[in-house]
C-alpha cells in the first residue's frame, strides 16, 4: 500500500480495526445471551444494552473536542482503552442490576468514546487518499467475523459465563495494538475555521444527521435480540455465529467495492439505498425466522444496511467538517446517530418485545428505516448547491 505522496500505516490502521473489532464481536452478538445466563429478562436486557448504548451519546463529542483542541488523537484513544479495560473488570464484582448498569456505563463511556477517534484518526492518515478508507476498514469487519465464528463454537461448549474474559482479552490486543499507530503528520495548510454551528445548521447537515439516527434505532430489535430470538427456534451456537459472519462478509465485499461505488454514485442515493435494504430486511427477519435460506438473504442485506450506509456516512462526515473538526464531526455521528439511536433502539425493543413480540418489534424498526428514507427521498433541487465546507456536494 505505498506509491503514494505520504507513507500509509496500512497494515498497522487495519490490524488496529482487526482487533477493535474482535470485542464488537463478543459484544453485539452474544452480551443478550449473557444477560440472559445471568437470569435478566427481556425488558431488563433492553435497559442494560440501552444503558452501554447511551455512553455514546455524550462521551464520544467530549472526547472529540479533547483531541482536536490538543491534536494528541492517539494518545487520548490509548489512555481511553486503559479506562475501558479498567472498568470492564468490574463484571467480575457481584452487585445485581444497578452495580452491572454501572460497570457497563463505565466502560461504554470510554470504550465508545474511542471508536469516533479511531476513524479520524484513519481519515487523518487518508487524506491524501480517502478512496482507501474502506480497504482498511474491512479488516475490522473481518476480525468480527473471525470472533463472532471462534465464539459460536465455543458457547456451545463451554456456556455464556466465558464471554466477560474473552472480552477482557480482546480489550488487552486492541490497546496493545493502539501503541503501533501514531498521529498523522500535519502536512495541510490550516484553513480558515468555520464554528461548528454553522456546519451543523446547514439543511443537509441536520437531514444527514436525523436520518442516521433513524437507521441506527431501527436496528434495535437486531443488535439486542437476534441472537436470543435465534435460539428460541432452535439454532445452535454455531449456526447463530455463522449467520452473524455472512452478514458481516457481505460488509466485507461492500467494503472492497465502495471506493468504486463512491466514484460512481451520489452519497444521498447510497444511503436511501441503504436505508430501503433496511427495511426489507427487519421485515424478512421478524416474518421468516423459521425460513433458513430466508435469513440468509436478510443476513446478506447487511452490506447495505451497514457496510454501504457506514462507508458513505464516514465520507460525508469527511466532506462536511474540516480537519480542524474532524474529531468532532466524527463523535457527533457516534452521539447522534450511533449512541442515541442504538440507545432509542434497544429501549423500544425491549418494551415492545413482550408486548407486540417479534414480529411487532421488527415491523416497527421497518417503519423507522422508512422514515430515513424518507427524508432522503430525491429533490428537485441543484445536486451542486452548497452543503459544507466550501467543497461539499448536497447529499440531495
Amino acid at each position: 500500500m505505498s506509491g503514494s505522496q505520504h507513507s500509509l500505516p496500512y497494515w498497522r490502521l487495519s490490524g488496529f480495526y482487526f482487533v477493535w473489532a474482535v470485542v464488537i464481536g463478543a459484544l453485539l452478538p452474544y452480551w443478550s445471551l449473557y444477560l440472559k445466563h445471568l437470569g435478566y429478562d427481556e425488558r431488563a436486557i433492553g435497559l442494560l444494552s440501552a444503558t452501554l448504548a447511551a455512553t455514546q451519546v455524550v462521551a464520544p463529542f467530549l472526547w472529540g473536542y479533547l483531541a482536536d483542541r490538543c491534536g494528541r488523537r492517539a494518545s487520548l484513544i490509548r489512555a481511553g482503552l486503559w479506562l475501558a479495560l479498567f472498568c470492564f473488570g468490574g463484571v467480575y464484582f457481584e452487585g445485581g442490576g444497578a452495580w452491572l448498569a454501572l460497570v457497563l456505563f463505565g466502560f461504554g463511556s470510554f470504550w465508545n468514546a474511542m471508536a469516533p477517534q479511531l476513524e479520524a484518526l484513519t481519515l487523518g492518515h487518508l487524506r491524501h487518499q480517502p478512496d482507501r478508507y474502506s480497504l482498511i476498514r474491512l479488516w475490522g469487519s473481518i476480525g468480527f467475523i473471525a470472533s463472532v465464528l471462534l465464539l459460536g463454537g465455543l458457547l456451545d461448549h463451554t456456556g455464556p459465563a466465558i464471554l466477560p474474559a474473552y472480552i477482557l482479552v480482546g480489550l488487552g490486543l486492541t490497546l496493545l495494538a493502539s501503541y503501533s499507530v501514531n498521529d498523522p503528520a500535519t502536512d495541510v495548510p490550516p484553513a480558515q475555521r468555520l464554528p461548528l454551528m454553522t456546519v451543523l445548521k446547514r439543511p443537509p447537515v441536520l437531514t444527514f444527521f436525523v436520518t442516521g439516527l433513524l437507521m441506527h434505532a431501527s436496528h434495535g430489535p437486531y443488535n439486542t435480540f437476534y441472537s436470543l430470538y435465534l435460539r428460541e427456534h432452535d439454532y445452535s451456537g454455531l449456526s447463530i455465529g455463522l449467520l452473524w459472519s455472512l452478514g458481516t462478509a457481505a460488509e466485507v465485499g461492500i467494503f472492497l467495492l465502495m471506493h468504486r461505488c463512491l466514484a460512481r454514485f451520489e452519497l444521498r442515493r447510497l444511503l436511501l439505498f441503504s436505508l430501503l435494504a433496511a427495511a426489507m430486511r427487519w421485515s424478512l427477519i421478524g416474518a421468516f425466522a423459521d425460513q433458513l435460506a430466508v435469513l440468509i438473504f436478510a443476513q446478506c442485506l447487511h452490506a447495505a444496511t451497514f457496510g454501504c450506509f457506514h462507508a458513505a456516512a464516514i465520507e460525508s462526515i469527511r466532506r462536511h467538517f474540516q480537519p480542524s473538526l474532524a474529531g468532532q464531526g466524527q463523535a457527533l455521528y457516534y452521539c447522534v446517530c450511533v449512541g442515541i439511536g442504538t440507545s432509542v433502539g434497544a429501549l423500544y425493543s425491549g418494551l415492545l418485545w413482550p408486548l407486540a413480540g417479534p414480529v411487532g418489534t421488527f415491523v416497527a424498526a421497518s417503519l423507522l428505516a422508512l422514515a430515513g428514507a424518507w427524508l432522503f427521498r430525491p429533490q428537485h433541487r441543484s445536486a451542486r448547491a452548497d452543503a459544507g465546507c466550501g467543497e461539499v456536494p448536497d447529499l440531495h
